[in-house]
């Protein structure tokens, strides 16, 4: 990847070594000035027909919607480098790690959307596979435009579109043919997709006597052909039909105008069109072909369209969905005769020109006579081409280029207030007398999936904190939750159970590390938190019974998590020693962990990213504020401050880390898909080291991982709903995730009296009761203590 002065960061991100305070006070609400969108593609002065476009979609947005500013991101062959002027950077085609290296500057560059132009040809790996892994670490919406839509595509090339569809927010085509072909054979989504035609020129009617004098062939009937010279166009067929039409019109002329393909040349040099011509010899009509072997810019290709009365596209292959080349000559007003390739059924519809029969050198002969022979209708020919051609000039193409962006885009988002306290009826319509459901289909619980002890242990935990609910029902569900995990534990296992299913049978004898460790941490925040004094007895017994049972844990999560609940018992019971010691044995441990994986650019527990990242550093600086030991809470922050840095976008909103990020090795994070529990983890995380340093950019933080859930995040979507308490399951590179399960709704409760707690601390002079009434720690001290 090169970036080049050119580029403008819009919303840069820091050097390194800045003070982190400058990401995460970023606004989250503020309109831009104008729109930010990356382009991705080939780009002048590459030759071929996608690089003309994209330089098009740059050149008239420029022109037509200079509120759009667009980044380039040229891919470009390393073995023959081209110099670009007025791109962001380039895009060594076959060099994976380039392609890695776009997506994050991409990211960083604060673009709004990425429209990516895909061609198989023009990308890295076998059919240009290395694009999946490209649009995979976007953050921005995808705007796809599929240039090439196969209807017999090969199983790669068949999952590499629908990888690319599965990603893309909006879909333009140019035809709508590829618009049907894309639903029918590669079920793309009918709403997602915009046919917007190829766009045209805007020039005068009626010009070609004066072009024609320039060239010399003043008087002349003048065909012409235009693109890269390869078999496939059917030039051979209008060189063929020549002899007829020279016979009937001697005053005729056939100009190819186009360099040969770069691969021909590169494979046999010049042999295709050597072969042209000498079929041209040998017909007689050599002298009647005029050959302009070099590739044109579009101001001198369109000069030499207006010198042509008929323009000619014989080609072979009918499913050619796109010809930039078709586009501009019927909007200059040119007599067409092709073949009826798609584009051209599409564009000549309606008698705007002649579509004759492939491969047929007789049906391009007669056509072309038949025009000259009869002036007026020639004439009258040009003059409906030319009306066609109003409909997709520059500016109408730049309206709809606008349109389609704007579409992409994400909306900004309006601040909510974190004092609103959710509904609980989402919470409630997910419960039955056995507990809280894991998945829902929509907002309606599913119950083949049943239930498990995740999710339970998390609803005891809200039923603990949560505002304005009557005595009656705070019994009533703290009962049923706890009824579940008093159910799950095992004593023959001396563990929890997870699964359970609807017929409330278990689907295992022992559950996950990381369910046990949450159990027990819900156990020790009903011990520190329910206002209810049977609850916490009841707490206090199951987990003086399972506590002995952690000591052999190995998943970091399960230890932060038994860390968390052993650091709520003991801001209940400080002289707990059980708790006391599963504590300094937890931090120790995540001291280790750190200690043994941190590299310069690397300062965390692991070789990877997971779930829940943030509740390890939350479990380090509990354990530091409880012990009093400042090396854990330095720790805690310092590993805090990195992955918070890693979930912050350029824009300044959340950006949690993607499921498919997880456990990629020393990887940047993905971005899809995102889930409310790492906002939630991010929030409490941040109060936590709050608590701890009484620093303000950690309020920040958590507003924004708050601020995520309504809006202020990479799609604009709101999962969210105060009313009843609901939320949806995570935001996808399509948007949201509509369904609402138990682990996202009670992420989303839950985040929301953490950050209003987070809030209260923040506006009192001294941190007070929260978190067991430690005075601040500042990170620098922390190191020290």
């Amino acid at each position: 990847m090169t970036v080049h002065d050119t580029a403008i960061a819009h919303a840069a991100p820091p050097p390194p070594g800045a003070d982190i305070r400058s990401i995460f006070n970023r606004p989250l609400d503020v309109q831009p000035a104008t729109r930010h969108i990356a382009l991705v593609g080939t780009f002048t002065p590459r030759k071929c027909g996608i690089a003309t476009f994209g330089t098009d979609i740059f050149d008239k947005l420029a022109e037509f919607h200079p509120g759009i500013r667009v980044s380039v991101y040229a891919l470009d062959d390393p073995r023959n480098p081209l110099d670009y002027a007025n791109v962001a950077g380039t895009i060594a085609e076959n060099d994976p790690e380039a392609y890695l290296e776009a997506a994050r500057l991409i990211n960083e560059s604060g673009a709004e959307a990425v429209w990516l132009q895909h061609e198989y040809g023009i990308f890295g790996g076998v059919d240009g596979e290395m694009v999946r892994d490209f649009v995979d670490r976007l953050a921005a919406p995808l705007i796809l435009t599929p240039h090439t839509v196969l209807s017999e595509p090969s199983e790669r090339q068949r999952e590499i579109l629908q990888h690319l569809i599965r990603r893309a927010s909006r879909i333009m085509v140019m035809s709508r043919h590829a618009r049907d072909l894309l639903v029918e054979r590669y079920h793309a989504s009918p709403e997602l997709l915009q046919v917007l035609p190829h766009g045209a020129p805007d020039r005068p009617f009626g010009r070609s006597a004066e072009f024609k004098k320039r060239l010399g062939h003043d008087g002349r009937n003048v065909l012409m052909t235009f693109g890269l010279l390869g078999p496939g166009k059917g030039l051979e067929r209008v060189i063929q039909a020549m002899p007829a039409i020279v016979e009937r019109h001697p005053d005729t002329i056939y100009r190819i105008v186009g360099a040969t393909h770069p691969n021909l040349a590169a494979s046999e040099g010049e042999a295709y069109r050597e072969r042209l011509q000498a079929e041209a010899e040998a017909l007689g009509v050599a002298d009647r072909i005029e050959w302009e072997n070099r590739f044109l810019d579009t101001d001198e290709l369109l000069d030499q369209l207006e010198a042509c009365d008929i323009y000619v596209t014989p080609y072979f292959n009918l499913q050619q969905s796109t010809s930039g080349t078709l586009s501009y000559a019927v909007a200059l007003g040119k007599a067409v005769v092709s073949t009826p390739y798609l584009h051209a059924r599409e564009l000549l519809a309606s008698d705007a020109g002649r579509l004759i029969e492939p491969d047929s050198a007789e049906a391009i002969a007669r056509a072309v006579i038949a025009l000259l022979d009869d002036e007026a209708e020639l004439q009258a020919l040009q003059r409906r081409a030319y009306a066609r051609g109003r409909q997709t000039i520059w500016p109408r193409f730049a309206d709809g280029a606008a349109a389609l962006i704007e579409a992409a885009v994400a909306p900004v988002p309006l601040p909510v207030p974190f004092t609103a306290t959710p509904g609980l009826s989402g919470v409630f319509g997910m419960c039955d007398g056995t507990g809280i459901l894991q998945h829902a289909i929509g907002i309606v619980p599913d119950r083949r999936h049943g239930y498990c002890l995740d999710d339970n242990a998390r609803a005891l935990m809200l039923i603990n904190v949560a505002a304005g609910l009557p005595e009656r029902d705070r019994i009533h569900w703290s009962q049923t939750f706890a009824s579940f995990i008093q159910h799950a534990w095992n004593p023959d296992k001396s563990a929890f159970r997870n699964f359970m299913r609807y017929d409330r049978t278990w689907c295992e004898e022992q559950g996950s590390e990381d369910a046990n460790g949450r159990a027990l941490w819900a156990l020790g925040q009903t011990i520190e938190c329910s206002p209810i004094e049977d609850m916490r007895t009841w707490a206090w017994d199951l987990y003086q019974a399972a506590l002995p049972h952690y000591a052999e844990q190995q998943s970091p999560r399960a230890i932060a998590f038994a860390m968390l609940g052993a650091a709520s018992v003991l801001r209940a019971a400080p002289h707990h020693q059980d708790s006391h010691d599963l504590l300094v044995a937890g931090a120790d441990v995540l001291h280790r962990l750190l200690n043994s994986t941190r590299r310069p650019d690397w300062a965390w527990f692991e070789a990877v990213l997971g779930y829940d990242n943030p509740r390890l550093s939350q479990a380090l600086i509990e354990a530091g504020l409880v012990l009093d030991d400042g090396r854990y809470i330095a720790a805690g922050v310092e590993t805090l401050e990195w992955i918070a840095e890693r979930q912050i976008a350029a824009g300044g909103h959340f950006r949690p880390i993607g499921c498919e990020s997880f456990y990629l090795k020393h990887a940047d994070p993905l971005p899809f898909d995102q889930q409310p529990l790492e906002a939630q983890a991010a929030i409490e995380a941040a109060r936590a080291a709050f608590a701890a340093t009484r620093d303000g950019r950690w309020f920040d933080h958590a507003k924004a991982a708050w601020n995520w859930f309504f809006g202020a995040n990479d799609r604009g979507v709101t999962l969210g709903d105060l009313a009843t308490g609901r939320c949806r399951d995570g935001i996808t590179p399509r948007g949201a995730n509509i369904n609402c399960g138990a682990e996202s709704i009670l992420a989303f409760q839950l985040a929301h009296y953490s950050v209003l707690a987070l809030a209260g601390a923040q506006q009192r002079d001294s941190i007070g009761d929260d978190l067991g009434g430690r005075t601040r720690i500042s990170a620098k001290s922390a190191a020290n203590p």
